[in-house]
């Protein structure tokens, strides 16, 4: 089978089973890669807040002999068992449907102006303080989160297993996770996980930029674009900025802005222009990451056709 043909039908197969089986409940390696991260950092970092240069040598310690021993198999399997490890390995990396199953529980209360309920579930996917949110702040810090996790655990996975298969795929998803766990401007962290955090931002670099783009092209295209281009620059993170402007722009809402923390109002810049987000907002930011799935599946296919005709 063609190369790229083949990458076509993997992710098409994988999004399938995401789509029908969603996150395994129990055993899944993402949670195991999670915990033996979290002991790893205990030790290391357990006395006293530990440098840059233990914080390297832990990420160092626990990507590189997955990764090699990943990189080698690969290279001794035959094609038939590639292609099942291809496919258990993107459906494992991937959460679409994970991430409509999040947004939903937050949507759905909110829809029925049951607050608790909903700040109750939106606590479960934002690290701000939920029981602070009005209803219009649980709209928006779930839109986000549906927003930038489209980026991170859908088209993220995608992209690096079509540029560097199972082993690109699951280095950025190990990365991601290590971001996630350590990632943090905190004293026990600022140093210690700055390593995972840099490299998390340069994995990340061109997937968001192509989720940005993906955004843009499937809403409000000149808003999108204009809020990308004058908006992300002020936010903190490089490409948490970009793809959340741009899908702000598109849906036509206004998020960012002040947003309560456990250590008091993080005043963040504005992004997007338009509605204020409600129940119905989170639906569409939904929509949107699944018909970009969808069009980056037809951009393959294209991708395909238009080899057969030129070579």
């Amino acid at each position: 089978m063609d190369g790229v043909l083949e990458s076509v039908a993997v992710c098409a197969v994988a999004l399938v089973l995401d789509r029908w089986l969603g996150e395994p409940r129990r055993w899944h390696p993402v949670v195991g890669f999670g915990q033996l991260a979290g002991w790893i950092e205990h030790q290391v970092n357990r006395s006293r807040p530990a440098g840059i240069g233990r914080g390297v040598l832990a990420v160092l310690a626990l990507v590189v002999p997955v990764t090699l021993a990943l990189w080698l198999l690969v290279g001794m399997l035959s094609p038939a068992f590639l292609l099942v490890l291809e496919v258990l390995t993107l459906w494992l990396a991937l959460s679409l449907r994970g991430l409509a199953e999040h947004g939903l529980a937050v949507a759905r209360p909110l829809a029925g102006h049951r607050l608790d309920e909903a700040r109750t579930q939106v606590a479960r996917i934002v690290s701000r303080d939920a029981a602070a949110l009005d209803e219009r702040g649980v709209a928006a810090a779930a839109t986000e989160s549906m927003l930038e996790n489209g980026a991170d655990a859908v088209f993220a996975s995608l992209f690096w297993f079509l540029v560097a298969g199972v082993p690109g795929v699951v280095l950025h998803r190990m990365i991601n996770t290590l971001d996630a766990m350590w990632g943090y401007r905190t004293p026990r962290f600022c140093r210690f996980g700055r390593c995972a955090a840099r490299l998390d931002d340069a994995m990340n670099w061109v997937p968001a930029r192509l989720t940005a783009l993906t955004y843009a092209c499937l809403g409000n295209t000149r808003r999108a674009w204009r809020c990308w281009r004058t908006q992300a620059p002020l936010w903190d993170s490089p490409n948490a900025g970009p793809v959340m402007a741009a899908g702000a722009g598109a849906l036509g809402v206004r998020l960012g802005g002040p947003a309560p923390y456990a250590t008091g109002i993080k005043d963040r810049p504005w992004l997007g222009s338009g509605a204020e987000p409600e129940a119905g907002t989170i639906r569409d930011a939904i929509r949107l990451v699944h018909l970009g799935v969808g069009l980056w599946l037809a951009a393959l296919v294209v991708l395909v056709g238009a080899r057969e005709v030129l070579w």
